[in-house]
Parts: structure tokens; C-alpha cells; sequence
């Protein structure tokens, strides 16, 4: 709805109250939902109408809307459900519970049991909480008191609780001055007219009876622009028109052309006409902070907007001060030689494996050889193309969830699965931001090579964040970002505050695109039912709505001088459409010819040198000369494209990064991107000949390491290991990799090797907790944080569970484990322990195994008798099952069901149970020893298994039938114990997973069931005796049996952190040379923190100490990102690296 209709609306609002039309106030109110009437919701809730305060509610917020609203229903129904209980009619209370309330137990479990159990009291008092419950009227205005600060701080209803301040009857002002306009363009105005109607429009009866003609079609909103056209924008807020000698027409979409030449494609704005010779040759700002940079005022510097998730670049190559200046009447080509089709990057001169989807990418404005890449897992990569390095990857995760709404945690414990929708990096290329499928933004800073750090985390839309730009507003560096939730939002890039949020899309909000003409800044959106729209930056409602070719996925993009508009879009039937805009009249100018019939997907383009476009369409890209609707040429890339592949120029033209099937990218050059990688490949090969202390060379901080792996014949590694959030490598041609032992060389010129391994031999170092003890309690079996981060669950070996749980209180607001608090040993009132059942065995002789549900509300358990399943809350056994022989020795959870459990026994078979129909669905046989290690992944669909007889197996989870199975290598000349345990974890992107073995550590990617990484202990030194990745999966925490415990990076596994056991075990216990950890988990939220269980049965905390923040001085890949300072050597290589231990 535009501004002045919604404007209206308040405008009979007004009048409806003068009328006394309440109730019909009231339902506009709801219906509209533009303002909430706080007396109204007041009465009712007083009156206790709750079918009205709902009702009323409803058109304002959902219950899952966010934590706000949530928090709204729940206290209304709470109070309900309370009332009911005061009056003793159950049965109207177990209706509440049920209809109301069952609601909230998906996000509360716990909360929802205890609200039940108020039923089985005679008086709801008697509960703790409730024990100052008055009477029914003074609950109410308490309840009041909360629901009124709930609403104002709840973002949905703000600027919707206070009324415009108009003057009274204003809507008969404007119908009476209307009828004064109308009267006064009559031929023969009457001196007193007699007015009977406002059906028509007004016109006083001529002499001879006849009627004028109607003076108005639109007397409410004036007479209507071009069908296509919007009112100029500069006419409305601070922005005023330029004066100029000619007047500005109604129908132009834009009042002037831009100041200068732009040196970006932003995701622009609809605007129109040639620059005036004064405007030409205005030269932009330069900022103080960057003299050396020419940066154009305005918008012209935002990294434009593309097609999601590809787009639009910038566009022009500038030597350093210099501005190219496009003067009327000449060509561009004067300052740019572009000789088509020779000069279009058609050639491919790089192949990368990103190793999940790739779905936007985006290359560096300035370092035009770095390609930001997001994919279809949420990975987030960072390539030097020129030297193939990967530098960084990071896997999706949420950086502060208790920041989230509720509805964002929801969706997310629901399907953890994320998409990258758009990367795009900042106009001076030193933030870039991340646009998720699920609610959230991420902008991270940029430091040079490797170094990216966690800059902003937005909660921006309800549904997916569809698109992402950056823009200069009044000069200040913002984030737009639009969404599922049909709006756009503008946020502060320093901040994150948001300032603006525009409203009036009927559908999701696919694609923004700010710009800027002259000194009018504004931002056009377009939705999937084809509407595009045009804002500036006020509150004053939608300028434009146009409908784009194609009616669905459509992306808007300027060339690079900003002087010509393009849009691409696909219709849901397949039929795609690049047009031209002519900015004057808002209609377009010409449509571009050649695409398939009916394409295979949203079809992605982009803009170069201000006269090619380029499109990914039926297995190829096409090109177009921008003067030209026919098309210039296509280019497959050797094949291996998909349908629709995603594209993207670096700035000045000379590379074309493209996504190819198998998670892989192409880089496509012309002879200058040619060139310009060739300069890459001498300098990485002056780099490998370097001896040690020769000087690096300063090149995009690519390493020498990395330069001299670009060129070594091993460079296949990074190929298979593409995904691993950690886990890096070269690429290169994989075709002659066999299955390798691989060794992670130490080159002598490793740039790695200046984070030297730091040795933690105090307790002043770090910090750690001994937790409260439990004197029955002999040895930590198994140890485990609660999904809530909250607790800290463990087995010991007699059966017994212990859980810890911290208390959310002034020294701990966020009521989180840490290690600067002790925690509760918690048992429920009735005293009760949570003990497995263990059969006629000795259960110290036994092996345990459990496994947490997602809500933390059950643990599945045996310690080698029955497998238990026990309440969280209450610690009562709920069932047992399956007897032994065989017993039970691991237990996983099904990442998509809980109602199916695999678990894994100690006859070497796993059996896939079924809890609620109590049936085994099916038996798996591959190992020859008990089961020691279960994993799944949902992305894969797959069951990992590793046994004590050394073997990996992976299984399908659809059919249950073997896919794959490796035994494990052991390094030469060893021997393990009989039955040595070997485990498995999914590393965060699911596709990789590390083992644990005592002998080594292990990382394999799934698919191929291929090691990529490998760690082996010495011979002489203590075995390992388990491992784990932080939550992550950045770092491995990884515990020894002489009791030292040891922090390596994920990428390299390269040890970079040892804490000796004087640390955390007194003197006395440190002369027991039987005390060791048995057992190591990670913080599922804090990636710094992790727990040991002891063999004596004492759990610890550790945590870096709050100045450092996290583990020692780490390379950048332990900041997240993926170096490839450690290539892999050539195959044959001897052993494998080996700690300094």
C-alpha cells in the first residue's frame, strides 16, 4: 500500500471516531494493522475479552513472530488458563492447556510440563511461583504493566502506537477543498452551490441545462503520472530537484543523471537521462582515511546489486587519482579499447572445488583476483584465484543465539539447514556481508589474506534474507537487506542499528538496488509477483509500482558509468527477459533475444565495461553487446555447467567467475585476466624458491607456502577437501590422486611456522573449574554439554548420570556453562538418580553410551545391561529395552526423527530401532568388533560407523545399505590394543568428518571416504585418548592419557596449544599416574570452551582467559578462516606429521 493510501486510512480512522462508529474503528485498526490502540487493548484485557485481545492481536503480530510477541500470547493465555483454574473448571483449563498453550511446548518443554502439573493442584498458590497470585482484577493490571512494555519494545508495533497529530475532521477539509477546486473550474459557477453528492465529481448545471465536463479524475490525490512513471522523487523529504533550464517531466523516473561516471554496477535504482556537461565533469569525495582511492559520492561506490545470488559488479579499473570522464557525444570505448568478442573472458584458466554449491559470489573491488563465495550449505569462501589458495572457509553458525528470536531458533532446531542467498563485499572492499536463507545477515571485516573477523550479526527478516547491498546514505555506510517477510530494512554498517524499514511489497522482497542521481538517493525493490518499487531514504512509502518482464525472480542492475538500467528476470514458467530501460519514460526500451525457451532456473546476469552483458543460460554463458539485441556469442566453459549457472565479473572485466556442477567454480579470462594470472603463478614460483629469510613478496598476502603448494604436483588436496570448514588444501587436478596416506609437509618457508605452539604449565594461563563432585562416582565415562549450552550432562562408569547446571544470575546473565562459576550438581526434589540398568554385569567393566535429545528433555542410555530412556527434568526412567546379549556399546540419534535410534552393539552389528513402535527396522552388518563410533549426516543422508577393529563404514540412511568401508591406517610398525576404540564426528558442514583413533587423528571426506588430513602420535608418546571438534568446527580439542590435553586447528590439524596436567590437577593427584581424561566434549555455542571427565570421576571446565578471548595467538585460520599454508606433499610422501610431543 502507498503512503498516501495508507495515510488515508488514518484519515478514516479519524472520521470513523468522530462518527462513533467504535467497533468499526477497532476492526480497521486490527485489519490494517497501521495503529494499535493501547486504550482499546487495555479495556479489553481488563474486561477480559481474550477472544477480542487476540483477535485485535492478530492483526498486529503473530505468535511466532519474534520473542516479543511470543511473550505477549503467552502471558494472555497464561492468564487465561489461571483464571480458569481460580474458578475450578477443569475442563475449561485442559482446553486452554490444549488449544492455547500446547503452543509454546515446542520452545519451552519444561515450562509447559510445569503448567500442566498446576492441574493436578487443589490451589494453582501452592506453586512457588504463583504463591503472590491475587485476585482476578489485580493480576490483570499487573499483567498489564508487562504486556504494555512487551509492545512498545516489540519492533512490529513501533510507529504503530502513536496516532498522526491532525487536525480535527480532517478528511471534510480535503473533501470540502476538493469540492472548492472542482467548483471553481466550473464554466458558469453558481454563487451558492447546491451540492448533493461526491459520487461524481462536481459541476454546476450551465444556462441551458447542460453539464461541464469533469475538471478531475483523482480529486483526493491529484491528477495521475504516466502509466509506468512516479512522481520525481527529489519532490518529496529533504531531497529537493536540481533547478535546470528545462522542466522536469511527471512520468521521468529519475529527475537527473548521475554526477559522475560511476565505478560500480550498483544494484541501482530506476533513473534516466544523459549527464549535462557540468554533471560530467564533477569529480567525486575522496575520503581522508584513503587518499589514494577515488571513492564517488553518493551510492555510485555500492557493490551493486545482481541477480540473487549473482549480479552486477563494479565496473570500472581506475588507476590510482584518476577519474575517467564520459563527456556527451563521445564513446567510452575512447577511454576503454574493447574489441569484441576477443576481448571477453572466454577462456577457462582456473578450476576450483568449493566443495558445496556455490550460489553468489563476488569479487574483492580493489584485489581484483579475490572471489568471495557463498554456497548452498552456508559456507562461506574466500579464494585467490590467481594462486588457487583458498584462504579462508567458514560453515554457517548463528554467533549469538540467544540474540535471536524465537522464531529464528525454531526454524532452526527444526531443519538446521542454511543457503547463502548473497555474499557482496563492501564499495572499499573491507567489510563483506552474508545473506542467509534463514532470518539472519552476517558482516565480517576484511584484513588482508586470511584475516576476517565476526563484525555484525542482524536478526533482519522473518523467513530468508533474499538480497543484500551496501549503499552511502547521507554519507554514512549502510546495509540494505530485504526478505521473505516482504520488507526492506536499512541498517547502520558500524552499528547495526536499524534505521529505516520500508513496507508495501504483497510478496517476499526478492532483490534491492540502491543508487543514486545527483543528490536524490533512493533504493528500487522488486518482489515475486513482478511489482517493482522505488524509496528514498524517509518513511514516506513507496515512489513507483511497475511491473518488471518475467512477473517473478527479477534483478536491476546500472552499467558502470551508471548511465544505463538493466533488468533480468525468469517467470515461473521458465521464460527469462534482459531488457533495457529507458529511464524518461520508465518503459522498456529494448529486449534482448536469445535465451532457451524455457530455462532451467532463475537465470543470473551481470555488466561489464559499460557494453557487454553476460547471462548463465541452457548449460552456458551467453553474451550481449548492450547496443545490440541479438546475441554476440556463448561460451560452454569445456562443459560442465549447469543449467543456470551463477556469474560474476571482477571489476574491470578481465575475469568471469562461473559455477560448475560437482561444487566447482571456473574462472574464465581474456588475454589481460591471462596476464594478470600469469603474474600470480611467477610470483608463487619466486616464492617456492625463496630460501627462508628471503623476503615474502607483498602480493594480495598470498604465502609462500601457498605459492610454492600452487605449483607442486600434489595440488589435488584442496580439490577433494573443497568444503571443509577447516580444511584446506591446493587445487589442482585430482585425476591421478589415489587414495593417499597424506602427510602434511613442513616446508621450510611455511608461513605458518611463525605461530609457534604455546605451552599452558600454570593455572594463571587459562582458566578452569573443577566441578562439585560426586563421592560415588569413580570414572567419567562418557560427558556431554546439554543443545541449550546450559549443563553438562556425564555417565559414569557405575551407571550413574550426573548433571551440572549453571544459574542465570547477576555474574552469569546469560545462565550459560563457564568456567568462572560453579555450577549446581542438580538432582529433582524427589532426590532421585538417573541410574542404567546393568544386568548381571559388572558395569565398570562395561561399555556406556548415551545420547541427548535435541530439546534436552530426554537422554537415551546403557551402561551394558537394558538401554534406558529417562525424563531430563525428572530423572525418571521412562522405559528400557533391548536386553542383552548384545548389549549396547553406541547410541545416535536420527538427525531428522527421534524416534529412530541407531545403535550400535557389541556383536560388531548396528541395529536402526524404531522408539515408538518398539521395532527394529533394520540390521546393518560390515564390522568385525563391537561398535564404537556412530555419526550421522543430513546433508549426505548418511550413517558414518567406526568399530574397534579399525574399520569406517558409511551407510545410506534411506535404504540402510552399505555404501562405502576403509579400515583405518595405522602408521607403520604400530600395534594397538585389541579392542582400541576409533570414533567419528561430523564436522560442521557434514560432509567431512573427523576420526579418532589412540594412534591419530583423522579427517575424511564422506563421499569418497578419502583421509585429506592426518595427525599421527609419536610412538613413544601417550595415545590419544579422545577428541572433538569445537562447536564450530574450527579448532580440535584433544585429551592424551598422560593427561595433557592439546588444542590443534581444524584446517591443518597443526598443534598450536598444550595444557599440562599441572594446570588442573593438584599435586597429590598428579603422583596417581592412573588418573588421565577419559573423556572430551565441546561447548555447543562457545567454541573456546570444553570439559574433561576424569578417570577418577572429576569433571573441568577450561576456558582462554577473558583478555585473550580464545586459545593462544593463532594463525587466521584459527580465526575461522582456511590458509592454505599446509599443502599437502607429493603421494608417496613419507609418514605422516607428527606432534612436537
Amino acid at each position: 500500500m502507498s503512503s498516501l493510501s495508507r495515510e488515508l486510512v488514518f484519515l478514516i480512522l479519524q472520521f470513523l471516531d468522530e462518527e462513533k462508529f467504535k467497533e468499526t474503528v477497532h476492526k480497521l485498526e486490527q485489519e490494517s494493522g497501521f495503529f494499535f490502540n493501547m486504550k482499546y487493548f487495555e479495556d479489553e484485557v481488563q474486561n477480559g475479552n481474550w477472544d477480542d485481545v487476540e483477535k485485535y492481536l492478530s492483526g498486529f503480530t503473530k505468535v511466532d513472530d519474534n520473542r516479543y510477541s511470543m511473550k505477549i500470547f503467552f502471558e494472555i493465555r497464561k492468564q487465561k488458563y489461571l483464571e480458569a483454574l481460580d474458578k475450578h473448571d477443569r475442563s475449561k483449563a485442559v482446553e486452554i492447556l490444549v488449544k492455547d498453550l500446547k503452543v509454546f511446548a515446542s520452545f519451552n518443554e519444561e515450562l509447559f510440563k510445569e503448567i500442566t502439573q498446576l492441574l493436578t493442584l487443589e490451589n494453582f498458590r501452592e506453586n512457588e511461583q504463583l504463591s503472590k497470585y491475587g485476585d482476578t482484577k489485580s493480576a490483570r493490571a499487573i499483567m498489564l504493566v508487562e504486556l504494555k512494555k512487551l509492545i512498545e519494545a516489540n519492533p512490529l508495533f513501533r510507529d504503530k502506537l502513536q496516532f498522526p497529530n491532525l487536525k480535527n475532521s480532517r478528511l471534510r477539509t480535503l473533501i470540502n477543498q476538493s469540492l472548492n477546486w472542482q467548483h471553481q473550474l466550473c464554466k458558469n459557477p453558481r454563487p451558492n452551490p447546491d451540492i448533493k453528492t461526491l459520487f461524481v465529481d462536481h459541476s454546476c448545471g450551465q444556462p441551458n441545462g447542460a453539464r461541464a465536463p469533469s475538471p478531475a479524475n483523482n480529486p483526493l490525490l491529484g491528477p495521475l503520472p504516466k502509466a509506468g512513471g512516479f512522481p520525481p522523487l527529489g519532490a518529496h523529504g529533504p531531497f529537493q530537484p536540481t533547478p535546470g533550464p528545462v522542466p522536469t517531466p511527471l512520468a521521468g523516473w529519475m529527475s537527473n543523471p548521475p554526477a559522475v561516471a560511476h565505478p560500480s554496477v550498483s544494484g541501482s535504482a530506476i533513473g534516466l537521462g544523459g549527464p549535462s556537461m557540468p554533471a560530467a565533469l564533477k569529480h567525486p569525495r575522496t575520503p581522508p582515511t584513503n587518499p589514494s582511492l577515488d571513492f564517488p559520492s553518493g551510492d555510485s561506490d555500492h557493490m551493486s546489486k545482481r541477480t540473487r545470488p549473482m549480479g552486477i559488479n563494479e565496473e570500472v579499473n581506475l588507476p590510482i587519482n584518476v577519474l575517467p570522464v564520459s563527456f556527451p557525444g563521445h564513446s567510452s570505448s575512447h577511454s576503454q579499447a574493447f574489441n569484441a568478442p576477443d576481448d571477453l573472458p572466454k577462456t577457462v584458466a582456473r578450476t576450483l572445488n568449493q566443495g558445496s554449491s556455490p550460489m553468489s559470489m563476488d569479487f574483492h573491488p580493489i584485489q581484483q583476483t579475490l572471489l568471495l563465495v557463498g554456497t548452498n550449505v552456508g559456507d562461506i569462501g574466500l579464494w585467490e584465484v590467481g594462486s588457487r589458495d583458498k584462504l579462508v572457509l567458514r560453515n554457517f553458525k548463528v554467533w549469538d543465539l540467544g540474540a535471536c528470536s524465537m522464531p529464528m531458533q525454531a526454524a532452526l532446531v527444526k531443519d538446521p539447514g542454511v543457503s547463502v542467498n548473497r555474499v557482496i563485499w563492501s564499495p572499499d572492499g573491507s567489510l563483506f556481508g552474508v545473506a542467509y536463507s534463514r532470518h539472519i545477515v552476517q558482516i565480517y571485516s576484511y584484513h588482508g589474506g586470511d584475516d576476517v573477523r565476526q563484525h555484525l550479526e542482524i536478526d533482519a527478516h522473518i523467513g530468508g534474507v533474499n538480497d543484500l547491498a551496501f549503499s552511502h546514505p547521507n554519507k554514512q555506510l549502510c546495509v540494505i537487506t530485504c526478505g521473505d517477510d516482504k520488507t526492506i530494512k536499512v541498517w547502520d554498517a558500524a552499528t547495526g542499528a536499524r534505521q529505516y524499514t520500508f513496507e508495501g511489497h504483497d510478496a517476499p522482497v526478492y532483490s534491492v538496488c540502491p543508487h543514486y542521481k545527483e543528490n536524490i538517493q533512493f533504493i528500487f525493490s522488486t518482489a515475486l509477483d513482478g511489482k517493482i518499487k522505488a524509496w528514498l531514504y524517509d518513511n514516506m512509502g513507496s515512489r513507483v509500482d511497475y511491473e518488471a518482464p518475467g512477473r517473478w525472480c527479477t534483478t536491476m542492475a546500472y552499467s558502470a558509468d551508471g548511465t544505463r538500467l538493466f533488468s533480468c528476470g525468469t517467470s515461473k514458467d521458465g521464460e527469462s527477459h534482459i531488457v533495457e530501460w529507458n529511464e524518461s519514460e520508465g518503459a522498456v526500451k529494448r529486449t534482448y533475444l536469445g535465451f532457451r525457451k524455457r530455462s532451467l532456473g532463475v537465470v543470473q546476469f551481470d555488466t561489464t565495461k559499460n557494453r557487454f552483458l553476460a547471462a548463465g543460460d541452457d548449460f552456458s554463458i551467453k553474451y550481449w553487446d548492450m547496443d545490440n539485441t541479438q546475441l554476440l556469442m556463448s561460451v560452454d566453459a569445456d562443459g560442465g555447467l549447469p543449467a543456470s549457472p551463477r556469474i560474476r565479473f571482477n571489476k574491470d572485466g578481465a575475469l568471469l567467475a562461473v559455477s560448475s556442477n560437482e561444487n566447482g567454480i571456473k574462472i574464465l579470462a581474456n588475454s589481460d585476466g591471462l596476464r594478470l594470472l600469469r603474474t600470480f603463478e611467477n610470483l608463487s614460483y619466486d616464492a617456492a624458491s625463496r630460501t627462508p629469510e628471503a623476503p615474502k613478496p607483498a602480493i594480495n598476502t598470498i604465502s609462500a607456502a601457498a605459492a610454492a603448494a600452487a605449483a607442486a604436483t600434489s595440488a589435488g588436496l584442496a580439490e577433494r577437501v573443497g568444503s571443509v570448514g577447516s580444511i584446506s588444501g591446493v587445487n589442482g587436478d585430482t585425476r591421478n590422486m589415489p587414495d593417499v596416506k597424506p602427510r602434511i609437509t613442513e616446508e621450510s618457508n611455511d608461513k605458518s611456522k611463525i605461530w609457534k605452539l604455546t605451552e599452558i604449565s600454570e593455572s594463571s594461563q587459562c582458566r578452569s573449574l573443577k566441578l562439585p563432585e560426586n563421592m560415588r562416582v569413580t570414572k567419567i565415562s562418557r560427558l556431554i554439554y546439554t543443545n541449550s549450552g546450559n549443563a553438562i550432562l556425564a555417565l559414569a562408569s557405575n551407571a550413574i548420570h550426573l548433571l551440572w547446571k549453571w544459574q542465570r544470575n547477576e555474574r552469569n546473565s546469560s545462565g550459560k556453562a563457564t568456567a568462572g562459576i560453579s555450577p549446581q550438581l542438580w538432582q529433582p526434589s524427589s532426590g532421585i538418580l538417573m541410574t542404567n540398568d546393568v544386568a548381571d554385569m559388572n558395569p565398570e567393566e562395561s561399555v556406556s553410551c548415551f545420547a541427548l535429545s535435541k530439546n534436552d528433555s530426554y537422554v537415551m542410555s546403557a551402561s551394558g545391561g537394558k538401554i534406558s530412556l529417562f525424563n531430563m527434568m525428572t530423572f525418571k526412567t521412562m522405559t528400557t529395552f533391548m536386553a542383552p546379549p548384545p548389549a549396547a556399546t553406541f547410541l545416535a540419534f536420527h538427525p531428522q526423527d527421534n524416534n529412530i535410534i541407531a545403535i550400535g552393539m557389541d556383536d560388531s552389528t548396528i541395529q536402526i530401532y524404531n522408539v515408538r513402535v518398539d521395532e527394529v527396522k533394520s540390521k546393518l552388518k560390515g564390522h568385525s568388533k563391537r561398535i564404537t563410533g556412530l555419526a550421522f549426516s543430513h546433508v549426505l543422508n548418511v550413517l558414518v560407523s567406526s568399530g574397534a577393529d579399525s574399520q569406517l563404514c558409511v551407510w545410506s540412511s534411506d535404504g540402510w545399505e552399505k555404501q562405502k568401508a576403509k579400515y583405518l591406517p595405522l602408521p607403520q610398525g604400530r600395534t594397538t590394543a585389541a579392542q582400541s576404540d576409533t570414533r567419528v564426528q561430523f564436522h560442521h558442514d557434514q560432509v567431512h568428518f573427523l576420526v579418532v583413533h589412540e594412534t591419530q587423528l583423522a579427517i575424511y571426506e564422506t563421499s569418497k571416504l578419502e583421509c585429506v588430513k592426518q595427525w599421527v602420535q609419536r610412538e613413544s608418546s601417550a595415545p590419544i585418548s579422545h577428541a572433538t571438534f569445537s562447536c564450530d568446527s574450527q579448532l580440535i580439542y584433544a585429551c592424551f592419557l598422560d593427561a595433557t590435553v592439546c588444542v590443534f586447528t581444524a584446517s591443518h590439524l597443526r598443534l598450536r596449544y598444550r595444557i599440562n596436567p599441572s594446570v588442573y590437577l593438584s599435586p597429590s593427584v598428579l603422583s596417581n599416574l592412573n588418573v588421565h581424561p577419559m573423556v572430551i566434549a565441546a561447548h555447543p555455542q562457545e567454541p573456546n570452551q570444553f570439559a574433561l571427565g576424569l578417570s577418577d570421576g572429576v569433571v573441568h571446565v577450561f576456558e582462554p582467559l577473558e583478555s585473550e578471548g580464545k586459545w593462544g595467538v593463532p594463525p587466521p585460520a584459527e580465526n575461522g578462516s582456511t590458509s592454505n599454508v599446509a599443502a599437502s606433499s607429493p603421494v608417496g610422501g613419507s609418514g605422516s606429521e607428527q606432534g612436537p610431543r
